[in-house]
C-alpha cells in the first residue's frame, strides 16, 4: 500500500532538512517545529505534506535503509553507506547467496547483506559480545530483516559452522582469522575485510599471502557531496573522508605457485 498504516516506520522531512524517523502508533512526537500527532498520519499517502500543531509543514516519506542506518541506535562504529555499496558488489552478494558477517556490531552492514541475499539467501552473523548481539537483533527486527539472519554468540577463533559464498570480516584484529575465513569459503568465494589503519592492512596482507587467495585488492572510498543549488553549485565545506580501508580477495583451492 502507498498510504501510512499503523505500525509503519515513517520519515518526517522538514523544509530546513531536519528529519525524524519513527513508528506510527498512538501518541505524539515532539519536534523542533512542534508536535506531530502520529495517528493523524494513518491513511495519508506517502510523499504528501502534513503539519505539526504549529502549522509547520513536513513531508511523510518511506524511510530508506540508509536513513535507518544513520539514525539507528548504535554502540559501535558502523560501515559507512559510501563503503557498503562497493562491498556488496565486490562480494557479489545477491538473491540466494549465503554470507557470514563476522563482527556484527550494531547490525548496519548485516542489514545491507540481509537485504541483498533476499528471501532465499541467508546471513550467518557472529558476535562475541552479548550486548552487541542483542542490539543487532533489535535493529534487524525493526527493519523486518531478522528472519534472513542467524546471529551466533561466539568468538570466531573457534571457526565457523557454515560453508558460504562470501564473508565480511569487521573485527579489531582480522589477520588472526584469515585461516578460519578461508576454511569457511566455498571455492571462488569472496572475502571483504575492513581496517581503519594502514598497519592493520599490512598485517592482513601478510596473512592472506599464506593462503590460496587471488584477486587481492585494497581500496579506500572518498566521497564528496555537493550543495544542490543550481545558481551556486559547490561542494559542502566538510566531508566524511577516510572511513576504512577495504581489502578484497577470492578463494581458490590451491596455489598455482606450489
Amino acid at each position: 500500500m502507498n498510504s501510512v498504516q499503523l505500525g509503519d516506520r515513517v520519515l518526517a522531512l522538514f523544509e530546513d532538512g531536519r528529519s525524524f524517523l519513527f513508528k506510527v502508533q498512538d501518541g505524539k512526537l515532539q519536534t523542533h517545529h512542534g508536535i506531530i500527532d502520529l495517528t493523524s498520519l494513518v491513511g495519508k499517502s506517502y510523499g504528501t505534506v502534513c503539519e505539526t500543531h504549529t502549522k509547520e509543514r513536513f513531508y511523510i516519506l518511506r524511510p530508506r535503509l540508509v536513513d535507518e542506518i544513520y539514525k539507528m541506535k548504535r554502540q559501535t562504529q558502523i560501515v559507512y553507506p559510501k563503503d557498503v555499496g562497493f562491498i556488496l558488489l565486490m562480494l557479489d552478494v545477491h538473491e540466494g547467496k549465503t554470507v557470514i558477517d563476522a563482527g556484527v556490531g550494531s547490525g548496519a552492514m548485516c542489514a545491507a547483506l540481509a537485504r541483498a541475499v533476499g528471501t532465499k539467501g541467508k546471513v550467518y552473523a557472529y558476535e562475541r559480545r552479548e550486548e552487541f548481539k542483542k542490539l543487532a537483533q533489535e535493529n534487524l527486527t525493526r527493519w523486518g530483516l531478522a528472519d534472513r539472519v542467524e546471529i551466533k554468540l561466539r568468538d570466531i577463533s573457534e571457526g565457523f559452522d557454515e560453508r558460504v559464498d562470501a564473508i565480511f570480516l569487521d573485527v579489531p584484529d582480522p589477520w588472526n582469522y584469515v585461516r578460519q575465513c578461508y576454511e569457511a569459503l566455498n571455492g571462488s568465494g569472496n572475502i571483504a575485510i575492513v581496517c581503519p589503519t594502514t598497519n592493520q592492512v599490512q598485517h592482513v596482507l601478510e596473512e592472506i599471502s599464506k593462503f590460496p587467495f587471488v584477486g587481492v585488492e585494497v581500496w579506500e572510498s572518498l566521497f564528496r557531496q555537493y550543495k544542490p543549488v543550481a545558481e551556486r553549485l559547490r561542494p559542502f565545506d566538510r566531508m566524511v573522508a577516510h572511513t576504512a580501508y577495504m581489502i578484497f580477495a577470492r578463494k581458490v583451492m590451491s596455489d598455482w605457485r606450489d
